[in-house]
Formats: structure tokens, sequence, C-alpha cells
């Protein structure tokens, strides 16, 4: 009997799980970390969004199987979302599919239109659903840089020029995560008519299209003109709403993206439970106060850590979108690596924080922040971060 899996052996371990299972275990010791390492919402969702879901839970016939593509009042409401936020019009029936968060979307669509040995093109660094979802698929992954320059646009030529088979796929994720890079419309424009030129396929991972600090939101690929020939956009309500342990999102776009992904998930599973999807119509149809209060308060915690973390003499790039800070490692201790760095930073100074390379080699030299825990908490993480740079002998100017 072989036990030697193929789709196990292409997953190499998972290093982020390495520093969570050592936060873990630290707070079982009874240590109080500060967990800046996973992006969970410390909010609570909206109060109306629990009523519902509770009022639902409660009717008798709410408990069967729901429906994998999602129950029609949701997928309307995502497409009232599209029109009202982004001017774009969506057939509910045709162009809009409920996943259970983008991740299973994107694993799902994945696993739809991949055929093992495809090429992919996907960012570096990047959320590894975004390369991994498509090598359990059987792909072959091919890295692009993630800054959208014009480095960025000769690496895609590169890849069409040089790469055999030729890639089908091309993933994009602005605001990124773990960059928190962001784009604007003109770049959407100018990738659809290269995905045009080159018949690939766009995936959109627009997961955190709410969360934007300078003034000026972040544009959706779909309200290019032809967009829906070559792409299909992934959003989620775990951001935007507090509701990541729900579990609800969507996929939008293209039809025959969106009815393979339909007729995949209708194998795999029922949907999910009818009253978080009536839950989740409750959100995106109710007040919308919740969504600009959550992003102001990012907004404060964001230049919160920036101001601390700067004084305790790790210099820290504000994010102009996400939950997240892209934080290059302070030169002083630059030579630990971004793994070696984490897992010092929560032994000595009790903060959790992701290590880059988590996200792909090309993350290396880097940790991802996450902006979850309160402005008093974030403090006390650069407190200790400046107490346990001391006892390296790093005075702030040298860190």
């Amino acid at each position: 009997m072989d036990d030697e899996f193929y789709r196990i052996k292409r997953l190499p371990p998972y290093v982020i799980a390495e520093v969570n299972g050592m936060r873990a275990a630290a707070r079982a010791a009874g240590k109080d970390i500060i967990d800046l390492g996973m992006g969970n919402p410390d909010l609570p969702p909206p109060q109306h969004v629990i009523d519902k879901l509770c009022e639902v839970a409660k009717k008798p016939d709410a408990h069967g199987y729901s429906q994998s593509k999602g129950i029609p009042g949701l997928r309307r409401a995502q497409a009232n979302y599209y029109g009202n936020r982004f001017g774009v019009e969506l057939d509910p029936e045709t162009e809009v599919v409920v996943t259970m968060g983008s991740k299973e979307g994107l694993a799902s669509l994945a696993t739809a239109i991949t055929a093992p040995g495809d090429v992919v093109l996907a960012p570096n660094p990047s959320y590894p659903i975004h390369t991994f979802g498509f090598i359990i698929a059987g792909a072959t992954i091919r890295s692009v840089p993630t800054t959208p320059d014009e480095h960025y646009w000769r690496s895609l030529d590169k890849a069409m020029h040089f790469t055999v088979p030729r890639p089908s796929v091309l993933v994009v994720n602005y605001p990124s995560n773990p960059t928190a890079e962001v784009v604007d419309l003109a770049f959407y424009e100018r990738l659809v008519a290269w995905a045009k030129e080159n018949k690939v396929w766009i995936l959109s991972d627009l997961a955190y299209s709410e969360l934007y600090y300078d003034g000026n939101p972040t544009p959706s690929i779909m309200q290019v003109a032809g967009a829906k020939d070559v792409a299909v956009e992934f959003t989620s309500l775990s951001k935007t709403y507090s509701m990541a342990g729900w579990r609800m999102g969507f996929a939008v776009g293209n039809r025959k993206l969106i009815a393979a992904m339909t007729r995949v998930k209708s194998y795999l599973d029922y949907g999910a439970f009818t009253p978080i999807q009536a839950a989740a119509c409750a959100a995106l149809n109710g007040p919308q106060d919740i969504v600009e209060k959550n992003r102001q308060l990012y907004h404060k915690r964001r230049d919160v850590m920036v101001e601390a973390f700067g004084r305790a003499g790790w210099d820290i790039p504000p994010p102009p979108a996400s939950m997240f800070a892209w934080a290059p490692l302070p030169p002083a201790v630059k030579d630990m690596g971004s793994l070696e760095f984490s897992k010092q930073l929560l032994t000595h100074a009790e903060v959790a924080v992701a290590p880059g390379v988590g996200y792909g080699e090309d993350g290396e030299g880097y940790v991802r922040i996450a902006m979850v825990e309160n402005e008093q908490r974030l403090r006390q993480a650069a407190r200790n971060v400046k107490r346990y740079f001391q006892s390296l002998g790093i005075n702030s100017s040298a860190a």
C-alpha cells in the first residue's frame, strides 16, 4: 500500500503553522501573547446580523440542506453590492456564486479549471491559497512580482514567451495580502487588455476592498469594460463585517468560470448553513455604517502601530489598505531571517507576527503584522519589542 500521496507530497510544511504552534503553547503556559500574526478580526459583527442569524435558526425548516451556489436572496444582495459600490451590473443567476469564504472559492475554481501540468501565474509573496490551491489541483506555479510596476508587466510578458506550456491563469490580489499594495483602475484596464491578448483567465482576490486609508476607494477589475470576458473576482464578508468565522464569500464575473465552479461545488458541498446565508443578506442589505466604522478603526490602529513601533526602533511603512503591515526586518536582526526573528519575537517579546517567508521565498526579509489588537495592546507590543531590542544591545537608532 502506497502511503506517499501525490498531492500531499506537493505541499511543503506550512511555515506559518510553526509560529502558530509556538503561540498556542506559550498561551497554554499562561503567557500573555499579543497576537499580531493571524488576520482574525477582534471585532463583533453588527448586531442586526447576529439577530437575523438567531431569528432564522429558530425556524423549524431552516436546518436542512441549503443551496450549493447560495440562496437566491444572497446572490441578489451581492449583485446589488457590486452595483452600488462599483457601478457594475451582475446577473445573480449566472454571474454570482456564494462560497464558504474566498479561500474555498479559489480552491474550488482551481479544481474546476486546472489540469495536471497547467501553468498558473501567481504573485510572490502571496496568500498561500493563491498558489497552493492550484498546486493541489496539479498545476505548476510560475511566480510574478507583487509590486505593480513596469517590472511586473515585463515579468508577465517574459512568462508568456518562455514558459511551456503557456500559462492559462493569472492570480491578482489587491489590496495585497500580505504586502498591502494597491492598484488603480488604469492597472486593471491594462491587465484586462493583456489577458485578452494572451488568452489568460484572471482571478482577482478583492477580500480587502473596504479597508483603504488614503481617501481613494479600491477599484474592482469588474469596472473595466470587457472584464467579464476574462475575469472572476472573489470577495468576502470576513473583514468588511468582522464575520471571518462565518465563512461567507462570493465569486462574480465570467459566466463560464462561474458555471464550472458551481458544477464542482455541487459535488463537494450543499452550501453554508441557511441561517448564516440569511444573516449575510442582512449584512449586505442592511445599514452600512459598520463598514466606515471598521475602516476608521483600522486606520487609527495603523497610525498607532506605525508611530509606536517607530519609537521602539522599528520603522514600518504605513500600509495604504488592508488590515496588515508588511514590515521589513530591522537591519540589526535581518540576518536571522523572518522565521527565526518571528520565533525570537514570540519568545522574548511575547508578540506574535507572521514570517514573510511563509508567503513565498520573496517574502523573506519581512514579517506580516496584523492590526487585530486594540490600540492599547499595540502600544504594549511596541514596548515589548523595544525591551527585546535592548536585550540584544540594540538601541532605537540602530534597530
